[in-house]
């Protein structure tokens, strides 16, 4: 059985439970993507994809789903954070 990890909200609301090696490759996909600068949704999303492709990952799954629970897990725990530029929402890894 495959090692389960429970994603938290930012707001507390409820998240299901994924597989950590589903969390561990979007992880590092969402980073690698934020070390850039900040990016919109659809750019992150672009990003993710960039990385899987060039990493030869095949995902199991939808990509975009499992990639806005681990982001929303990642704000939790304040890794990443939402920026407002111009009334357009960004996220980028969080300044320390």
């Amino acid at each position: 059985m495959e090692e389960k990890i429970q994603l938290l909200h930012p707001a507390g609301k409820k998240l299901p439970r994924i597989d950590k090696a589903k969390y561990d490759i979007l992880s590092a996909a969402i980073r690698e993507g934020l070390k850039k600068g900040p990016l919109t949704h659809k750019g992150l999303h672009e990003s993710v994809m960039k990385y899987l492709k060039s990493n030869k990952i095949k995902f199991e799954g939808s990509v975009e789903w499992y990639m806005e629970g681990t982001k929303l897990d990642m704000e939790s725990h304040k890794i990443i954070e939402r920026i407002t530029d111009k009334l357009v929402l960004k996220f980028q890894l969080k300044k320390k």
